[in-house]
């Protein structure tokens, strides 16, 4: 370690006399002899008896009044850390009213206590004693002697027993009736169920129909040109209608009432079954597909096959709305 003279000045806020070079020097100069002296010393500070501990940290203390930068407080914390480790060792070896536990003397002390002579050794057992050694009463003479210095609660025993604590019997549960609903709320909440649900049928089968209507009407004009699926489909002035014409249009693949192939190019085309074009295996041979569409894919589309018009032309409820 060492030592390096600083150039210029001190930083802001700190006096010249404080960032004197020589000064500082002085400072970790004495640090570094009394880390020195600490670890050369070490066996004899362990001594009970020395007190040049407490002399380097009084040192330590006067030295330390005059830091004022990083280098000379490292070094301070590096003696602090010698000290520390050398008090706790110290501490250690210190024994209680100057004197150590010794467990064999204590054991020594715990047997005389107890009744035993090792001098006397009598096989014959005519004095009491166990196998010559330790009277019979021996640990009951230390339980009572030991007793006294611990505070605890009588043990206490029932007199007729241990009690034992049976669960009480489990309730019977009783169901609570439900309220019956009143006879003119189970005629009229059905009733209105099944109208929403019975109209709502028959308007989704009578749009299936009117879209093959109009799938047989393109083909009938003429059966050799294949109908484009998309142009059947695309509605160019609306697209919830393209969604309705869709889902509609599902209806009559699923039923088997018309059939998507591909031309040449691989485009899907559509167009009915006719009752002779009906497949033995039903349900089966058939293939499904799932179909997305967006708004952004619908626009192309449209302007892919320049679609101008839609086939599948709008409900009448509707153009009559509009």
């Amino acid at each position: 370690m060492g030592d390096e003279d600083e150039i210029g000045g001190g930083p802001s806020g700190v006096s010249d006399e404080e960032d004197d070079p020589a000064r500082r020097r002085e400072i970790r100069s004495k640090y570094r002899d009394l880390i020195n002296s600490v670890q050369q010393n070490r066996e004899d500070m362990l001594n009970p008896a020395n007190n040049k501990l407490i002399d380097v940290l009084e040192e330590a203390n006067r030295l330390f009044a005059s830091v004022k930068q990083a280098r000379e407080a490292a070094l301070d914390a590096q003696l602090l850390v010698l000290a520390t480790d050398l008090g706790k060792e110290k501490a250690s070896q210190l024994h209680a009213e100057g004197s150590a536990f010794d467990p064999s003397a204590f054991a020594e002390h715990l047997l005389s206590f107890m009744g035993l002579n090792r001098l006397e050794e009598d096989d014959d057992d005519q004095d009491g004693h166990l196998n010559g050694f330790l009277p019979q009463d021996a640990w009951q003479k230390l339980a009572k002697r030991s007793e006294v210095c611990f505070k605890t609660a009588p043990s206490f025993h029932y007199m007729l027993g241990s009690f034992l604590a049976e669960p009480p019997p489990p309730r019977q549960r009783v169901e609570r009736q439900r309220k019956a609903p009143s006879k003119e709320a189970k005629r009229i909440m059905p009733t209105q169920l099944k109208k929403m649900e019975e109209s709502q049928q028959e308007a989704t089968e009578k749009e299936v129909e009117r879209i093959l209507a109009c799938l047989q009407k393109y083909f009938a004009d003429d059966p050799e040109e294949p109908i484009s699926y998309y142009e059947f489909v695309i509605d160019p002035s609306s697209f919830s209608r393209t969604v309705e014409n869709i889902f509609h249009t599902s209806f009559l693949i699923r039923d088997g009432l018309a059939k998507i192939s591909l031309d040449k190019e691989g485009l899907p085309c559509i167009g009915p079954v006719e009752e002779g074009e009906i497949e033995t295996g039903g349900a089966a041979d058939r293939n499904q597909c799932v179909i997305s569409i967006s708004q952004a894919s619908w626009k192309e589309i449209i302007e892919a096959f320049d679609i101008k018009e839609a086939l599948i032309p709008a409900p009448k409820t509707l153009s009559q709305e509009s």
